[in-house]
């Protein structure tokens, strides 16, 4: 099963229960690519090479 018929299901499972439906795929890929960023950014902040 790939992603979009998962999430057809799911969207189909919420509707029967009454519930939101969950939000679409890549809805959030930005924003977890921005936080992997920084966070990297910040380890490499944090672990510099020495000054010769």
């Amino acid at each position: 099963m790939d992603i979009v018929q998962q999430y057809m299901l799911d969207s189909c499972r919420a509707a029967q229960h009454g519930e939101a439906p969950p939000p679409p795929p890549g809805a959030h890929d930005r924003d977890v690519l921005r936080t992997i960023r920084r966070r990297i950014r910040a380890w490499a902040a944090v672990h510099r090479p020495p000054l010769p």
